[in-house]
């Protein structure tokens, strides 16, 4: 007579993320891949930040005022950039979600054994290092153009960790976009129409301070901003804290409040956004 043997739920779970992880890492190398056998479209996705880099640092330069003392626009605009090109190049997963699933790949993922998550967590792992990529290429732009790290390599590790942390939220949004869109056009359409005022409407380019009023209270509490800032105290030292008016109720003038701040927005938007795109995959047909 045989006895079944119960495994324990912990084991269980264990087990599954466990799966989930290693079959997530199969699809990243694939993606990876990918990127390697067909490199214009990393060099094309550079071309953009470089570009943000030359046209804000040359031609709009000196049109910036509200700059914090002790900041030249390179110092204060850098930080900036790094944070904005995390969160454009999170637009590559839910476009190459809906080029797999235009060719068909998708539903060849589906037909096989492994974990029904491994397919968006190795896009977003994938697209986590090629966002390293860039943003070591364009920490590189920025010292050719007058940019230089000011609080010692802890703060550059932790400004770099901090912009890819951001990279990644934005790829789980990113695929959520994706799957309720599918298509190719309309995800790039919706997802650069989403991204444009988030991140324009901070202070990633340019002071608050010089922004229509009304505009304002909207921009201080933007998580972007607070990404920027936080980003550009990590690189700089306290000589880039932002002086804004909500202090009382949003306590981000201060290197602590930044980072608890930014610590709040990643997890919550992750705790959100990853089970959703998650199910959404689940429910394709």
């Amino acid at each position: 007579m045989s006895t079944a043997v119960s495994t324990p739920a912990g084991v269980q779970v264990a087990s599954r993320i466990r799966y989930a992880f290693a079959d997530g890492m199969v699809v990243m190398r694939r993606n990876l891949l990918q990127i390697s056998r067909i490199p214009t479209v990393l060099i094309l996705e550079l071309v953009q930040p470089i570009m943000f880099v030359l046209l804000f640092r040359f031609v709009f330069a000196g049109n910036i005022t509200n700059l914090p003392p002790g900041l030249t626009y390179v110092l204060y605009l850098m930080p900036g950039i790094f944070t904005q090109n995390a969160i454009f190049g999170s637009t590559t997963t839910a476009i190459g979600l809906a080029e797999d699933m235009k060719k068909g790949l998708v539903d060849r993922f589906r037909s096989l054994p492994m974990a029904r998550s491994a397919v968006l967590v190795g896009r977003t792992t994938s697209d986590l290092a090629k966002n390293l990529i860039l943003v070591l290429l364009v920490i590189g732009v920025g010292y050719l153009v007058g940019f230089k790290f000011q609080n010692g390599p802890v703060g550059a590790v932790a400004m770099i960790l901090l912009v890819l942390a951001v990279g990644f939220v934005f790829s789980w949004i990113s695929a959520t976009v994706g799957l309720a869109i599918k298509e190719v056009e309309g995800v790039q359409a919706a997802m650069f129409t989403g991204i444009f005022p988030i991140v324009f409407i901070s202070s990633a380019l340019v002071p608050v301070q010089g922004m229509v009023s009304w505009i304002q209270p909207i921009a201080e509490r933007n998580p972007v901003t607070i990404w920027a800032n936080c980003a550009r105290v990590l690189a700089l030292g306290n000589v880039a804290l932002p002086t804004d008016r909500t202090t009382h109720t949003i306590p981000t003038t201060s290197l602590e409040g930044l980072l608890a701040w930014s610590a709040i927005w990643i997890l919550g938007l992750l705790i959100v956004f990853v089970p959703v795109s998650i199910r959404m995959y689940r429910r394709l047909t």
